[in-house]
């Protein structure tokens, strides 16, 4: 008997472009697992498929090699910050209040 399988997503956004990948799996397929077998890989060679963060539907999964993925799912594959998003607000503000000071004077 023919092992059931699942469809899923991966998709994956580089600076300069994007994949969306429709994937048959296995049921029970690890998340990365579910990543290996997509074939971005080979598109994206850049990628660190074994290391790089990965979520579902937007949100981050510790744990990938455990997490088991379902039907339906859109699995994405994220690009490490180039800045804090923190750090990058302090300084906007920064920025506008001392263009505000000047400006009073």
């Amino acid at each position: 008997m023919a092992e059931p399988v699942i469809d899923i997503e991966v998709v994956y956004a580089a600076v300069d472009r994007q994949k969306l990948l429709q994937v048959t799996v296995p049921e029970g397929t690890s998340l990365r697992a579910a990543v290996q077998a997509s074939g971005i890989g080979q598109m994206f060679p850049e990628l660190d498929l074994e290391h790089c963060p990965v979520g579902i539907f937007g949100k981050q999964v510790m744990d990938p090699q455990l997490r088991v993925v379902e039907a339906g799912a859109r699995i994405e594959i994220y690009r490490p910050l180039l800045a804090d998003p923190k750090e990058i607000r302090r300084q906007r503000a920064a920025k506008a209040a001392e263009a505000k000071r000047l400006s009073g004077l």
